[in-house]
């Protein structure tokens, strides 16, 4: 593997998403990822759509650039060489609840006395210095309890409303990743190893009220929480005479620009247009002059009209369309490889670039227990590639 992490060995105790996508980061970027799996598998093996079972298409780019051991952690024999394996590893990952960690003797505490210099990341629901320890955490139950989907239904009708996204899962991960990446560069200062927690409940308070803290920044508190301009119900791609699109003035320049090109030179002169402090309490009026303004014409019509008007503006595209977008083409953004047992397959990019060590997608997701032999040889069971 080439990449800035060429060297780092990962043992990668995680299933479903949050685990998997920031080992998948640090794997595309030439980390060793060693994925231990029980014998039944990652639960994601089996997200729909899939050729065969065991390998969904999630799971395909969610696991890449890894390889696969399947042990049954209740064998001593097989848990013993798993320990083995961390103990002479850079990074150990898990996101299983720390006291089955603990009971497992693969805590840090006891790791660390043998490898001082192990990085040991624990990312599940809650911290463990608080009440809500060892609840079990899922991306919806984070979405719900860390506010977000209260902040994303406020804007409709229907009241709270997730993400249609694993936004708390994938943003987790980022944070796994960062955090671990932080360690191994202290790591070159000290020569030491540390225990890092990476909890999904906390990362995403922090997260949702980076400008949703609003008023609650302020001691005793100002005013009400939250951030008005994205709370506006007139916030949202603006309907066309024959489709979407997004728009966006910010600055009063911006906005003066729209309102001329579009006709309405003397809202160009409104004091809600032309004194930000104003404007900011008063945005989702201007949202809505903006919204009936939209739909008087068509998507081409304003991409054309908007053109030399330095507006942020774009047409609205789905996830289809993306297979189809011209910039995306012209990078290589989707890789066409061929999977040793899924045949063609789509590979999703890796969107940062480094001009002298860049990552890469090296390896295909493997099948369940594929390098048993490989990196365990004959010390635990195996099980059939899947």
């Amino acid at each position: 593997m080439s990449g800035p992490l060429s060297g780092v060995r990962v043992i990668d105790l995680t299933t479903v998403a949050m685990g998997p996508y920031a080992t998948q980061l640090l794997g595309d970027m030439g980390a060793d990822v060693i994925k231990v799996e029980s014998h039944e598998g990652d639960i994601f093996r089996h997200a729909a759509p899939s050729r065969h079972p065991r390998m969904g298409a999630a799971f395909l780019n969610l696991n890449r650039n890894k390889r696969s051991i399947a042990v049954d952690l209740k064998d001593p024999a097989d848990l013993r060489a798993v320990r083995e394996l961390i103990l002479t590893s850079d990074v150990f990952i898990y996101n299983v609840r720390p006291q089955s960690i603990r009971r497992a003797g693969l805590d840090y505490q006891t790791l660390s006395a043998v490898n001082p210099r192990l990085i040991h990341c624990g990312a599940y629901g809650f911290s463990e210095s608080g009440p809500y320890a060892g609840r079990p955490a899922f991306d919806d139950i984070i979405q719900a309890m860390s506010g977000m989907a209260d902040l994303q239904g406020r804007n409709g009708d229907d009241g709270p409303s997730y993400v249609n996204t694993i936004m708390a899962d994938k943003t987790t991960a980022l944070a796994v990743v960062y955090a671990i990446a932080m360690a191994l560069y202290e790591r070159e200062k000290s020569g030491l190893g540390q225990a890092i927690e990476v909890p999904m409940f906390e990362t995403m308070v922090s997260f949702n009220l980076i400008e949703h803290f609003a008023g609650a920044t302020f001691h005793p508190t100002q005013s009400s929480m939250g951030y008005e301009r994205l709370l506006s119900p007139y916030r949202k791609p603006y309907r066309t005479q024959d489709g979407y699109i997004a728009l966006m003035p910010y600055t009063t320049a911006q906005w003066q620009r729209f309102f001329t090109v579009a006709g309405q030179a003397e809202v160009a002169e409104d004091p809600r247009v032309l004194d930000p402090a104003l404007r900011s309490t008063r945005i989702g009026e201007l949202y809505k002059i903006m919204a009936d303004l939209v739909a008087q014409k068509t998507t081409d019509a304003w991409l054309d009209l908007l053109a030399d008007a330095d507006i942020p503006v774009a047409r609205v595209l789905s996830p289809d369309d993306l297979l189809h977008d011209p910039h995306l083409k012209a990078i290589g953004f989707f890789e066409e490889v061929s999977h040793p047992t899924e045949g063609k397959i789509r590979n999703i990019g890796i969107p940062v670039r480094f001009s002298r060590t860049p990552g890469r997608i090296g390896r295909p997701a493997p099948g369940l227990g594929e390098h048993n032999e490989e990196i365990l040889g004959g010390s635990v069971g195996t099980c059939a590639a899947g």
